[in-house]
């Protein structure tokens, strides 16, 4: 567990779209490490880069953690200027700032930076080449900030998923309820990512970073320095759309006994289809997560059980 230390000297941390899944789970999980602002639209429109530069210059941050993304897949496709604008050139403008500030840098990416043809999960250095306008503009935001100079941790992952917001999960226990039958594609393969693990995540590593002292900037992005790069971290195990609506209905149905479910029907992706074309393949080698930064991802079937058990509360 890493240690609380006094920030006051330092800089606060910034966090993006704190009221996102994984951005409102950060927001807790990093209050360990002292001030953590987590500016709304009006104060850092990530849209507008120079927005974001003024933000950064006010609060003078000692991490920028960036969960926040244009993710609406489908919609990107005829909005591919507003896409890399929020995707790509804002972080651009975060990783500029905060090199010039001192500042380390967590940044959340996709899988969809690959084609999701693999028939392995898919490694960091393996080679990538989005299919959609959403994948194109994360990749150009993980490029972007490596070009910045600015000392950064990119984290990809995928099927993220929690007890609030707006996710597959609490989208298929609602139509669970109101239908008799539910048409659900069987031909992804990946894994649901639980938003908690992953803010839990980047506390670990940030707590390594800083070591639990108030150290200098220049101390702390040294330590940045010797695990910069790009890290898969997506749940343990894997599955299918199809499977992790069966086994969400299946528990939620052992929670409420009288509660009638729809049945779940596996279709192909090719009778599903959307403007945006999705990865066949989402799965994701965490081995590097794990040996480098000491953090293993929770399996999907504990985090479900997890998040609908905190649902129930």
């Amino acid at each position: 567990m890493a240690v609380a230390i006094d920030s006051r000297m330092r800089g606060p941390i910034l966090v993006t779209g704190g009221t996102g899944q994984v951005g409102s789970e950060l927001v807790k999980s990093l209050a360990l490490f002292g001030d953590v602002v987590a500016p709304g639209r009006d104060e850092m429109d990530l849209a507008n880069a120079e927005s974001v530069r003024a933000a950064i210059r006010a609060l003078q941050p000692r991490w920028i953690v960036n969960p926040a993304a244009y993710t609406a897949v489908d919609k990107a496709e005829s909005e591919p200027e507003l896409a890399f604008a929020i995707n790509a050139e804002a972080v651009r403008a975060i990783g500029e700032e905060a090199r010039g500030i001192g500042a380390g840098v967590i940044h959340f990416s996709t899988d969809y930076v690959f084609d999701g043809t693999g028939s392995a999960p898919y490694l960091e250095t393996d080679a990538v080449a989005p299919v959609s306008v959403y994948g194109a503009s994360k990749l150009a935001g993980e490029q972007a900030l490596a070009e910045s100079g600015a000392g950064h941790i990119i984290f990809r992952t995928s099927w993220v998923y929690g007890a609030r917001g707006k996710n597959f999960l609490l989208t298929i226990l609602k139509l669970g309820r109101e239908r008799e039958t539910l048409r659900v594609v069987a031909d992804q393969h990946g894994a649901p990512t639980w938003s908690r693990d992953l803010a839990e995540m980047t506390a670990h590593v940030i707590g390594r970073c800083e070591d639990g002292s108030a150290q200098e900037r220049e101390q702390v992005l040294e330590a940045l320095a010797g695990l910069s790069g790009v890290y898969h971290a997506a749940g343990s195990g894997e599955t299918t759309w199809h499977e992790f609506a069966v086994e969400a209905l299946r528990l939620q149905k052992e929670r409420e006994p009288g509660q009638r479910f729809a049945e779940v029907e596996a279709i192909s992706t090719a009778e599903y289809p959307t403007p945006a074309r999705r990865p066949a393949n989402s799965r994701l080698d965490c081995g590097k997560l794990k040996s480098r930064l000491g953090w293993e991802m929770m399996d999907w079937h504990e985090s479900l059980r997890k998040v609908l058990a905190e649902m129930a509360e």
